[in-house]
């Protein structure tokens, strides 16, 4: 996978860089994930300690054949399939509440599938929506003055999936998706005057969502108040910042945490980001925030220079949703956000997450192929920066 075919006939390059960032952040995951997941695998799993990277790289395997055909797949063949996803993601997300098929753990429907096999449809629509808001307001750029036929087609899909995921009881998710759609009206230039009325909107009603379940106010009162249920709503995230902290400055060593297995429950998921601290102390968490800001940075100069308002949307909008993830996680992990179940990418033990990751990553790397000559610094005729 090292070059194509522009529409031109110029021989296209894939960023290198980029790609090598995300083979190298997919093995550090699973790597992280057998040292965070082996001893709570081998007690609860019959002495199978490779029992959640084991079923990782299965997706991790069918990820990356996905990457390479996302990477290589023409931009106009995807965009007319944006239909066939959203409505298939639709449905999937409505298999969720049907009996046989949909999975109910804990209280949350989030899941459908039989047995040990199972996919999280919420996923997918982190994948799924950016691709249609960069399509509809590349399509409609220019009646996206007028609500009705400009700005409600995209406002009553983004609210249907969020309206879907918060029924599935995954409120963070349901936000975290409906903040990142709002990212790409904001870079699709949406009047400010939608965003004041989406505001006077959004946030009183899920100020009231949080209200209406008992856990998530639990949750919002240990993050306001951390000595009020110190073994109760607020251990899990009280342990992950002793499990970081824990890890000083050179780290205890790969596979050498402790707390990891005495302290945080289900670390190997949306906390697993404690047991890399742990292990890797200060210097590896500076690396691991390097090699993200090096995602991003390449991600968003790949959108920048694509010099084609929906790859220029689609990117940032895959971009964001993976940076936005890593530092929500972290936010959490360090208690300096309430509990969400936001997974950390490319980490948490989780095949939808990780399939769906690698999917956009994928067609990140696609945006970033650019003519192997170098195009003069200004604005493409669509209008989109293409500098840096």
């Amino acid at each position: 996978m090292g070059f194509s075919v522009d529409s031109t006939g110029n021989k296209a390059v894939f960023d290198h860089g980029l790609v090598v960032c995300i083979v190298l952040l997919t093995g550090a995951g699973l790597a992280t994930l057998y040292s965070a997941s082996y001893a709570f695998a081998e007690s609860w799993y019959k002495g199978d300690s490779w029992h959640f990277v084991s079923r990782q790289s299965v997706f991790a395997a069918a990820g990356f054949v996905l990457f390479v055909i996302a990477a290589n797949i023409n931009i106009e063949t995807l965009r007319s399939s944006i239909k066939f996803l959203v409505i298939t993601t639709i449905i999937l997300c409505c298999f969720t509440f049907v009996p046989g098929i949909g999975l109910t753990i804990n209280g949350a429907s989030r899941w459908i599938g039989r047995g040990r096999i199972s996919f999280q449809p919420s996923e997918l629509v982190k994948l799924v929506l950016p691709l249609y808001l960069a399509h509809i307001f590349d399509k409609k750029k220019e009646k996206l003055d007028t609500f009705v036929s400009g700005i409600l087609p995209p406002t009553l899909i983004t609210m249907l999936f969020f309206t879907l995921i918060l029924l599935q009881n995954n409120f963070s998710t349901a936000v975290f998706i409906a903040s990142n759609a709002l990212f790409i009206f904001f870079l699709a230039r949406i009047k400010k005057r939608y965003f004041v009325s989406a505001a006077m909107i959004f946030l009183p009603v899920s100020f009231l969502l949080v209200l209406t379940k008992e856990h998530r106010l639990r949750r919002l009162i240990s993050f306001i108040w951390p000595d009020w249920e110190p073994l109760g709503a607020g251990y899990q995230v009280h342990a992950s910042v002793v499990t970081v902290s824990s890890g000083g400055f050179w780290g205890k060593g790969i596979g050498l945490g402790t707390r990891k297995i005495q302290s945080v429950p289900e670390i190997q998921s949306d906390f697993i980001f404690a047991a890399f601290s742990e292990e890797g102390g200060f210097i590896g968490v500076v690396i691991f925030v390097l090699m993200f800001a090096f995602f991003a940075w390449r991600g968003y100069r790949a959108a920048l220079r694509s010099g084609d308002t929906f790859k220029y949307l689609l990117a940032c909008g895959m971009v964001n949703m993976i940076v936005t993830q890593v530092l929500l996680n972290i936010a959490v992990v360090s208690g300096t956000a309430p509990a969400t179940g936001v997974p950390l990418p490319f980490f948490s033990a989780g095949g939808s997450s990780l399939l769906v990751t690698l999917i956009m990553s994928g067609l990140i790397v696609n945006v970033s192929r650019a003519p192997a000559f170098s195009a003069p610094e200004g604005k493409s005729n669509s209008g989109v920066y293409n500098g840096i």
